[in-house]
């Protein structure tokens, strides 16, 4: 696979990552807190800012970490079975993504294990340093790995067969197109829009996102399943 090529499955996977909303969800409980604690704009725009910061950074250290690892185990091209396994990784939490990404209630509750949505919701209410939003921002990421380890897998697994330079820019596309969700919606706040609005309008198009997000993955993984493991065998016949 070429370079344009690795980095589009790159940029699709990140896209996938974009559409989870385990963060976005945090950092509109940071802001309603922050806001209903009559705390300035400017305190507001801090907290979350810091937030984003920590989402940012544990982004980049996940898919830098991971992709270390495998360039350790395989070098720079990893075996057909490996893609096969990651591809098959994608199907399967793309189904999931489909079944219960979102709990049978009112609202824009998540299917995460319940002990990490009652921590997470209970540090957006204590959080008033950006240190403590930053740490916060960490844990958001870690919070969702069940479903975002899919793509980071995808995406490490094609960096590692890059050379470095282009590793580099394929981790800073990655980061920077995963944010676009949470950096809208920290946008909308920092400009001072309701959470209201910007709460409902996730209301509404939660089944779509939840959608996209389990389409996503299942295409990417026969997409990538088709290039690496079936060309290789043809090749190789």
């Amino acid at each position: 696979m070429d370079t344009f090529g690795s980095l589009a499955i790159v940029a699709l996977a990140a896209l996938i990552h974009a559409s989870f909303q385990l963060s976005v969800s945090v950092l509109t409980l940071l802001g309603g807190h922050a806001i209903g604690a009559k705390r300035s704009q400017a305190t507001v725009l801090r907290l979350t800012s810091s937030f984003v910061g920590g989402v940012t950074v544990m982004t980049i250290l996940l898919l830098s970490f991971v992709a270390l690892v495998l360039s350790s185990v395989y070098g720079n091209h990893a075996p057909e079975y490996a893609w096969a396994i990651v591809c098959g990784l994608l199907v399967g939490v793309g189904v999931a993504v489909w079944a219960f990404y979102y709990r049978r209630e009112k609202g824009t509750s998540l299917w995460i294990p319940r002990a990490i949505a009652s921590y997470l919701s209970d540090r957006t209410k204590a959080t008033k340093q950006s240190a403590e939003a930053f740490g916060l921002g960490l844990s958001s990421v870690i919070g969702e790995l069940l479903f975002v380890a899919a793509p980071i897998l995808i995406s490490a697994l094609v960096l590692i067969q890059l050379e470095p330079l282009w590793q580099l820019v394929g981790i800073g596309l990655y980061t920077v197109i995963s944010l676009l969700s949470l950096g809208t919606v920290w946008s909308l706040i920092g400009g001072g829009h309701t959470l209201s609005r910007i709460q409902r309008w996730r209301e509404t198009n939660k089944y779509f996102l939840q959608f996209a997000a389990g389409s996503g993955l299942i295409i990417l993984g026969f997409f990538v399943y088709v290039n690496e493991v079936v060309a290789a065998a043809v090749g190789a016949s």
